[in-house]
């Protein structure tokens, strides 16, 4: 009997203790759950991102082979690709993309540029892309433009060009681009009517790589000039040395060494903007 009235006057406190522990559990498993949801939801829905590469084949109408430079679109390809981004690779005429040759060359070729030569899959997307004036941005997070001199004559002129980059920054969604990639920014506007990079920080081939390739007098003008008389902050690092710039959604990477770097920056604003 004194165990009965014992157990009776401790079943209040027992009962407490064990919608406590349930209430514990279904929190817990709601947690589990909320997370397995997101990472299903970021499995079916995952970031998509543009990749816009030159239709330009050569130095403007000489004989001299252009294009878009090699590791200048295999690092962020990789990149991306290798993080589960869905990538989507246009131009301004669609169909194949040229690649300089002279980024083909044995000291050029980076570890991401041998992959790619090595990637049946990476090469027939480049074969097949997509005409540029077919592309929504509203159903890409980001855009990024590797470079190559082919942009300075195209994307450069590119009124679809311009359009696509000018929707990506009104709905705040990061703008990527590497070496002469920039060059798309020159008929850009932002929503005010200005250049769309004034007073912005950026950076791309400088006037004295230009000259130390032997092209200054090639191209129709010089990337650092346009730039600065567009109103932009421009900063760089010594000839090809590692350099990279971020503003706003802008990230922007001076040369073929900057490629990786810009990319990783890239993928870091996509992700703070999913996050949000």
């Amino acid at each position: 009997m004194p165990f009965l009235l014992s157990l009776t006057r401790k079943l209040p406190l027992l009962i407490l203790l064990s919608l406590v522990l349930l209430s514990c559990k279904d929190s817990a498993e709601n947690k589990q759950q909320k997370s397995t949801n997101a990472e299903t939801e970021s499995q079916e829905n995952p970031l998509r991102v543009l990749i816009v590469l030159t239709s330009q084949k050569t130095i403007g109408d000489a004989d001299m082979e252009t294009g878009f430079w090699l590791e200048e679109f295999a690092s962020p390809y990789y990149t991306m690709l290798d993080q589960g981004i869905e990538l989507e690779i246009a131009t301004p005429i669609g169909g194949k993309a040229p690649i300089d040759p002279r980024s083909m060359e044995d000291g050029a070729l980076t570890t991401a540029a041998k992959r790619y030569l090595s990637d049946t899959q990476a090469q027939q997307r480049v074969a097949t892309t997509r005409k540029l004036s077919t592309i929504d941005a509203s159903n890409f997070d980001g855009i990024f433009n590797p470079g190559g001199h082919g942009p300075m004559w195209d994307l450069a002129e590119s009124e679809v060009s311009a359009a696509l980059i000018e929707d990506f920054y009104r709905d705040d969604k990061p703008i990527g681009m590497v070496c002469h990639a920039p060059a798309a920014l020159k008929g850009a506007v932002a929503p005010n009517g200005d250049p769309l990079i004034k007073g912005k920080k950026v950076t791309g081939f400088t006037n004295d790589e230009e000259k130390a390739v032997n092209l200054a007098d090639k191209v129709p003008f010089l990337l650092e000039t346009m730039l600065k008389e567009k109103g932009a902050d421009f900063s760089k690092a010594p000839n090809f040395n590692v350099h990279v710039v971020e503003d706003d959604v802008l990230v922007t990477g001076q040369n073929p060494a900057s490629a990786e770097k810009a990319a990783e920056l890239f993928m870091e604003k996509l992700h703070e903007n999913e996050n949000n």
